[in-house]
């Protein structure tokens, strides 16, 4: 278990660094285009900016996006003591809990560290979850809080945001600007920095989605540390199975951060879904059951 916390951790510094080399290609194209190879830092440093504020504002934007509303103790005892229960057990602040009035059943944690964490459930899933099942879904939730999953998904989002902007302004600047390359501009140059601008996204994407399947498999093993139960995280996986469905207000870019994907499903989706299928969730946690 401390392995794959330490492995996750060392993946997570070569995943930014994978970021960080699809901006400068980025910067790269914008830069032999204008003839100024300085844009390259302007365009790094701007990606980091954005980040950065990326990351502060997460945990709003989440909450916005889903219509999640705070609630306190007297809003719903059962909930606020699990989430209380699980924290004074992991040794960590008490994160914000929020509930989303939903029938699909689901839950997400987000935020930049335990002391600014937040972790919120539909009303679908309290509905359909007894109380062992509820911990345990909780509980995974909780473990992505301990392992700072809800950082690097934060940064993760950030940067693919900022890909995805650089990525649209340096077509519009190729195609629809004014053309400021010199006249012996090297069309395989400039061909493949056409590709960088187009791939870049979709790498970026993808990684994204390499960042997200993995823990949460690491988030399902944490969980099940925590309550040593993992029945409960079984069960509750197998209801989800039953009983899941889309949400109501769905947002790809706040999809990663859900215990289920709460997106329509579709051939695309499930191609480049943040989550792992369920029956695989399912059957890692019977196998690694004796263990736990």
């Amino acid at each position: 278990m401390y392995k794959a916390i330490a492995a996750n951790k060392r993946n997570t510094l070569l995943i930014m660094a994978v970021f960080v080399a699809l901006i400068s290609a980025i910067g790269w194209a914008i830069s032999y285009f204008y003839g100024n190879q300085s844009v390259v830092y302007w365009v790094i440093g701007g990606a980091a900016l954005y980040a950065i504020i990326q990351y502060f504002l997460a945990g709003t934007l989440a909450v916005a996006m889903t219509g999640a509303q705070e609630i306190q103790k007297k809003d719903n005892p059962r909930l606020f003591r699990i989430v209380e229960n699980l924290a004074i057990t992991l040794g960590i602040p008490t994160p914000r809990i929020y509930i989303i009035e939903d029938p699909a059943p689901n839950a997400f944690a987000t935020g930049r560290d335990p002391k600014h964490a937040i972790v919120a459930a539909t009303t679908g899933i309290l509905e359909i979850m007894d109380d062992r099942e509820l911990t345990a879904v909780m509980a995974h939730e909780m473990g992505h809080v301990q392992n700072y999953d809800i950082r690097v998904s934060m940064i993760a989002f950030g940067l693919v945001s900022a890909i995805g902007i650089l990525s649209d302004i340096v077509m519009r600047i190729i195609f629809f600007g004014d053309d400021r390359r010199e006249n012996n501009t090297n069309p395989i140059l400039l061909a493949f920095g056409l590709i960088v601008v187009i791939l870049a996204p979709i790498i970026a994407a993808i990684v994204q989605l390499a960042i997200s399947r993995q823990r949460e498999y690491l988030a399902d093993a944490t969980g099940v540390m925590t309550t040593r139960d993992s029945e409960g995280l079984i069960d509750a996986l197998k209801k989800l199975e039953t009983y899941g469905r889309p949400m109501k207000r769905q947002n790809t870019s706040a999809a990663h951060m859900f215990l289920n994907d709460p997106l329509k499903p579709g051939i695309f989706s499930r191609l480049f879904s943040t989550h792992p299928p369920l029956p695989e969730r399912i059957k890692r946690l019977q196998a690694n059951a004796a263990q736990f």
